[in-house]
């Protein structure tokens, strides 16, 4: 897993997923959507991509900060195949529902 280290304060990072050609979804975060397709397509980035063909983007939305962000990368990683797709064919506004809601007392 690979991700744009040491970004400044205030940088908007993004979830993303691609589809590779045998149907398998693969995500991921980035403050630069198009810059890491491209590292993908040329085979730099994630070991797991190399090699597997062209791969396309079905999904990307902004998910805040990079601590934000991760915990929403785990939390996506976590669901399953047809709930992912569920999220590729009516993408939401916001993906904070996925995340556990923090309990005031």
């Amino acid at each position: 897993m690979s991700h744009d280290a040491g970004s400044p304060p205030g940088i908007t990072w993004h979830l993303y997923m691609l589809r590779l050609p045998n149907g398998m979804l693969y995500t991921g975060i980035t403050t630069d959507v198009p810059r890491r397709l491209a590292q993908h397509q040329a085979g730099k980035g994630a070991k797991s991509l190399r090699g597997k063909g062209e791969l396309t983007l079905v999904f990307h939305c902004p998910a805040g900060d990079r601590s934000l962000a991760l915990r929403l990368e785990y939390r996506v990683k976590q669901l399953s195949k047809q709930q992912k797709e569920r999220l590729v064919s009516h993408p939401p506004l916001s993906l904070e529902h996925l995340l556990p809601q923090v309990k005031i007392d």
